[in-house]
């Protein structure tokens, strides 16, 4: 996928975040789950391939970071911030799972995916990385 593709992707998914989060987090615990998840490996996808690190065929699987051991193997090269980017996508997708296919979760549950995510966007944001 081109990054402007990745790029626009991202954008809609802070949208549909944003929305979320004025609609009312615990009403739309599912939206969050799902974007926060998908827009931070997209996000890690976008800067990997800017710094051309990865090539331009692979695709960043959220999935990868249900562990940090696979994410580690899976991403078995150097980059900046790497320890933290990978420890905020695993907190992410530990909390994605039950907000998306569970019963309706205590609001804290989504504050917290919304503070894991609000802080690898700044991460991004500080690695040069622009959606804008």
């Amino acid at each position: 996928m081109k990054a402007e593709d990745h790029l626009r992707n991202i954008k809609e998914s802070l949208e549909v975040i944003e929305e979320s989060i004025q609609k009312g987090i615990q009403e739309r615990q599912r939206n969050i789950g799902f974007n926060t998840s998908v827009a931070a490996a997209e996000m890690l996808e976008v800067y990997l391939h800017k710094k051309d690190l990865i090539n331009p065929g692979i695709s960043i699987k959220h999935e990868w970071f249900n562990s940090i051991k696979n994410a580690k193997e899976r991403l078995n090269f150097d980059f900046e911030n790497k320890e933290k980017i990978i420890e905020l996508l695993n907190k992410i997708e530990l909390k994605r799972n039950i907000l998306c296919y569970g019963k309706i979760q205590p609001i804290e549950d989504t504050e917290e995916i919304l503070g894991y995510f609000n802080e690898i966007k700044s991460l991004f944001e500080d690695m040069g990385l622009k959606w804008n």
